[in-house]
């Protein structure tokens, strides 16, 4: 059968999928419809300038690293022991490494389904063949269990992440389908997916994965191939979670979400990577097999979370420990771990719930995470990663070298590479298809979830074509421009999301006919017939405006952020003469003044005389530092090592 791209016009074959040319997410039911690559595409600024630097140089970066320190080569070792089982050979890095290359493998299938690279495609190729080589007879693929030397096959469930790394071959496995990049890697899929099916379906073996993620992939395999058994397959290792089935460890069976139920839960807790990727996968499921009370769990869970176990700048993560949230209202700014890999996680959840719902609350959270942590984590040369995010660093970063591994959570700059590198792989695949989280469709319209510069082609359910631009200097600029490029045969609605933190300031909106709007609440509405040349603009205010936190946070007690726009701002010790942040004082009575890239704030420092007992009553003084610049948070530590902090002390701690 041949599928066309409503963009372009252009055919491929259909490997059995229901919904050709789909993104990461697909639900077979939602409130919204996801778009794909050939119905919008970035082209233009800020977010068109992370993919390029994406495709030009992160996917080559991941690539690059792990064929230098051995990671790809272990599938070439296992294909090799295929033909001679009784050679031992030694497995490069810790157990779950594979599932790494998987992440890059999906990376360039989201790249090559955007804009089609004939150098690209040949290396994926390559990658893919030498993935596929590796697969066993019955379907099992994984390099560092079943071998003579090696643990037996499941054998480790709790660490061993087999069931994980399976997982993100499957999301590679979606994104091959969907694009049309390689029909090898989908046969690997299904076969690996009838292999798990045999040992953990109906029939088979009761278990779970002490890492979630097989769950997510189950269900959006299952949706690509059109094969109900794999969400089943999800279903059941969603509903097996909570019961005990995972062993006991000092971090609790809430480290591995195996404390409660899914449905049972009220918050998301434990490994926040963990929490997060499994309430996708539930909702996931939820969807497809209308499972209302599953949906209505992970619902709780995540306003709960939000509301209590939420960074400012959308991180999640507490404890650097377990990597795990912390309790209520637990947010540290100098201890945040803030994983980059939970941004992305939370941020795959955000979607789903606002596919499923509509509500732009989902956006927002979307919006904050992706600006303030995903894009935190690389350098601005793309060569480099936060693999945490704290919001206080007190001590000077020490510059990594440049050509070894790094420990994770040790790093205080950027590093080019980590002995768990979760974090750049996953950056890559969430950048090769970020534009797919910007707009949506349904039977009245088109809604714009995120904002930027970008085109969107797409079809209605009855056969409507809208063409639109829309062009931005998004984030650091409000002003949004919505120009048809077509006419439109019917009346037909515009929806533009109108960011929380815009509440209470003259955001507005100027009809094509001159009239201006207050836009005001969570959307704004433009219903009409529209004609090509017809211009729709959002005015959103960006300036600098004070933040507090909630007074049971005590952790920030006295103190403010700043943010601009969306953007949460920093202060760095490289703008300040003594190069410490650690005992500066905001003036609260001065307005943040709004600069081109930023903000900046009235400073003094706080001096206390030297006693050797920092306790008692005696006075502070305040030496004036005078006007000095904040940047945006995702910015800091690219002019080298620096001390940093997003919430400033007040001179008044009743503030």
């Amino acid at each position: 059968m041949t599928t066309t791209s409503p963009r372009t016009g252009a055919s491929r074959t259909d490997f059995g999928d229901s919904r050709p040319f789909a993104g990461p997410v697909d639900p077979s039911r939602s409130v919204l419809t996801p778009l794909d690559a050939t119905e919008i595409r970035l082209t233009d600024g800020f977010w068109a300038e992370k993919q390029a630097l994406n495709a030009d140089v992160v996917l080559r970066h991941c690539e690059d690293w792990m064929e230098r320190i051995g990671w790809t080569c272990n599938f070439d070792r296992a294909a090799a022991g295929l033909t001679d089982p009784g050679t031992p050979w030694e497995h490069s890095g810790i157990e779950f490494v594979d599932s790494e290359v998987y992440k890059l493998l999906e990376g360039m299938a989201w790249e090559l389904g955007r804009e089609h690279d004939p150098a690209l495609q040949a290396r994926y190729d390559s990658l893919v063949d030498r993935v596929a080589a590796a697969q066993e007879a019955d379907g099992y693929l994984h390099t560092s269990f079943g071998r003579a030397w090696q643990r037996p096959r499941w054998s480790d469930l709790e660490w061993g992440h087999e069931l994980y790394s399976m997982g993100h071959l499957l999301q590679a496995v979606v994104a091959a389908e969907r694009t049309a990049s390689s029909p090898r890697l989908v046969e690997v899929g299904r076969r690996l997916a009838e292999h798990l099916w045999t040992v953990f379906g109906p029939e088979g073996r009761v278990a779970i994965c002490g890492h979630p993620e097989i769950e997510v992939a189950l269900a959006e395999l299952g949706r690509a191939v059109d094969e109900p058994r794999w969400i089943e397959l999800a279903r059941l290792f969603v509903d097996r979670r909570g019961h005990g089935l995972l062993g006991q460890i000092e971090y609790g069976s809430e480290y591995f979400q195996d404390d409660l139920p899914v449905r049972d839960a009220d918050v998301l807790r434990g490994h926040a990577v963990r929490a997060l990727y499994l309430a996708a996968g539930a909702l996931d499921v939820a969807v497809e097999t209308r499972d209302d009370e599953l949906a209505a769990a992970v619902r709780r869970q995540w306003e709960a979370t939000v509301a209590h176990r939420t960074y400012v700048t959308g991180g999640m993560g507490s404890h650097h420990q377990d990597e795990a949230f912390g309790a209520d209202d637990e947010l540290p700014p100098d201890r945040a771990y803030s994983e980059t890999c939970a941004g992305i996680a939370s941020t795959m959840l955000s979607w789903r719930l606002l596919l499923a719902e509509g509500d732009p609350r989902y956006a927002d959270l979307i919006e904050r995470t992706l600006l303030n942590v995903v894009l935190a984590s690389p350098r601005e040369d793309g060569r480099a990663f936060f693999y945490t995010n704290t919001l206080h660093q007190r001590t000077l970063g020490t510059e990594p070298d440049e050509d070894e591994l790094n420990a994770r959570a040790l790093s205080s700059l950027r590093a080019p590479w980590f002995e768990v590198s979760c974090c750049p792989t996953n950056v890559a695949r969430t950048l090769a298809s970020v534009e797919q989280y910007f707009a949506t469709r349904s039977s009245d319209g088109v809604q714009l979830h995120q904002y930027g510069s970008y085109d969107v082609d797409t079809v209605l359910d009855d056969g409507t074509p809208l063409a639109l631009s829309v062009a931005s200097g998004y984030p650091l600029d409000g002003r949004v421009e919505v120009t048809w490029r077509g006419d439109v045969e019917r009346e037909v609605e515009l929806t533009l999301r109108v960011p929380s933190w815009a509440d209470g300031a003259p955001a507005t909106v100027v009809l094509p006919d001159g009239e201006v709007r207050q836009a005001r609440g969570s959307t704004t509405v433009v219903r009409r017939r529209f004609s090509a040349g017809d211009v729709v603009v959002l005015e959103l205010p960006t300036t600098a405006e004070w933040v507090r936190a909630a007074p049971t946070i005590d952790a920030v007690r006295g103190q403010v952020a700043v943010q601009r726009g969306p953007l949460v701002l920093a202060l760095e010790s490289v703008d300040l003469p003594s190069g410490s942040v650690n005992d500066v004082l905001v003036d609260t009575t001065v307005d943040p003044v709004t600069t081109s890239t930023g903000a900046r704030v009235e400073l003094s420092r706080s001096h206390t005389p030297a006693s050797g007992w920092p306790y008692g009553d005696a006075a502070a003084t305040a030496l004036s530092l005078g006007s000095v610049p904040l940047v945006p948070y995702a910015a800091w530590g690219n002019r080298g090592p620096s001390t940093m902090r997003v919430w400033l002390p007040t001179d008044d701690l009743e503030t």
